[in-house]
């Protein structure tokens, strides 16, 4: 059975205590970190997390689409996703 994911307040608490410094600094780092993956993704980059993973932005072409709802064919406009690839040592630590 799958467990409820951690919180934010769950992981400050957990990195405060693993690197024994206070919440408050370690929320303001998390808060830092979060905006500047975020900055750099949106403008087309990439910040890899050595040991977690990689996050990109990737184009996705105009394309023709179903509604599931209806079965209407429509048009979508192309667009960017965010996409994330796993880094090897988080799948082997998880696999293991």
């Amino acid at each position: 059975m799958a467990q409820k994911p951690m919180t934010k307040t769950q992981l400050v608490a957990a990195l405060a205590e693993k690197t024994e410094s206070d919440k408050a600094s370690v929320n303001r780092m998390l808060d830092a970190l979060t905006e500047v993956v975020t900055k750099e993704v949106a403008d087309g980059g990439a910040v890899t997390l050595p040991g977690l993973g990689k996050f990109s932005c990737r184009e996705r072409p105009a394309r023709m689409v179903r509604n599931p709802a209806t079965g209407e064919q429509m048009h979508k406009d192309a667009d960017r996703v965010a996409k994330v690839t796993i880094a090897k040592a988080l799948k082997d630590v998880i696999n293991a």
